[in-house]
């Protein structure tokens, strides 16, 4: 009987034991996956962090563009909003509404420079006034701006003032496209200005063995002028006056007989690819991993 008793305690106690290890494994279990979806959920928090930083990050780039240029008006905040940005109309923003922007000191400084300004500019007929037959002043141009009331009319407005104030200068000095066609109708022009008439005119090819330097890109040109001393001098100072660069790398000149001078020159132009802006992509991982 006593056998008996002791082997039903030893069964009871072996029952508990199987419990006790059953339930330290399920406890195990549980404890595990625990573990394993808080690590995930806090790798899941730290992704998304990151790509909340990445795109507020993006969003101020962006606005710093908008507001540095002066597409729109300037923000209420730090950022444009969806609102905001639905609202903008560049074609409807005078330059005293962007102070302090690109924009606005195109408008109000650069086109107003009077040293660019007096450029002549009678080529283009769209410059002329025609109520009172002259040439638009920088001063009408602007009222023409501020005072347009719908968005053609302020269109129409601006391409005036980049046509017909100090503003038409910078392509002229500094083409944003290779074009040979123009560079060799500005020289000709200034051999017209010096009573010259070129019995030809060529371009030395794209760069004429020259690079690229900060941006700027060589367009080549051959210069052949054969005159007298007088009229020789007066194209190079007109070359020297012009308000596009003409680099003289190479040349020789020679006197001949009846005080005639010819000059041979091979000269660089330069010409500026459009800007732009870049943008980048950028990849955010949940985890970088270390090699």
């Amino acid at each position: 009987m006593a056998k008996e008793i002791a082997i039903g305690k030893r069964a009871k106690i072996s029952e508990a034991q199987q419990y006790m290890i059953l339930s330290v494994l399920g406890a195990s279990i549980v404890l595990g996956a625990a573990i394993s979806l808080t690590v995930n959920f806090v790798n899941h928090i730290i992704f998304n962090a990151k790509v909340i930083a990445a795109e507020e990050e993006s969003i101020a780039s962006y606005s710093d563009v908008i507001k540095t240029t002066g597409v729109c008006e300037k923000p209420k905040g730090s950022t444009y909003t969806q609102e905001e940005l639905k609202k903008c109309n560049p074609d409807a923003i005078e330059a005293s509404q962007i102070p302090g922007t690109l924009r606005a000191n195109v408008l109000l400084t650069l086109a107003a420079n009077e040293a660019l300004n007096s450029v002549p500019k009678e080529g283009n007929s769209a410059c002329q006034n025609s109520s009172t037959g002259k040439q638009y002043t920088y001063k009408e141009l602007s009222e023409m701006y501020n005072n347009a009331k719908t968005a053609q009319e302020l269109n129409n407005a601006s391409q005036l003032i980049k046509s017909c104030s100090a503003l038409r200068v910078i392509p002229d000095a500094l083409p944003a496209y290779y074009n040979e066609e123009a560079l060799l109708a500005s020289l000709n022009k200034l051999f017209n200005e010096s009573d010259w008439t070129p019995e030809s005119l060529s371009p030395g090819g794209s760069s004429g063995g020259s690079k690229a330097v900060n941006g700027l890109n060589p367009l080549s040109v051959n210069l052949s002028v054969e005159a007298d001393t007088a009229v020789t001098m007066s194209v190079l100072n007109n070359i020297e006056r012009s308000i596009r660069e003409f680099d003289i790398g190479r040349a020789s000149i020679e006197w001949k007989d009846n005080n005639t001078l010819s000059l041979q020159a091979q000269s660089n132009a330069y010409y500026m690819n459009p800007s732009s802006i870049t943008e980048r992509d950028t990849t955010i991982k949940v985890e970088d991993k270390k090699k």
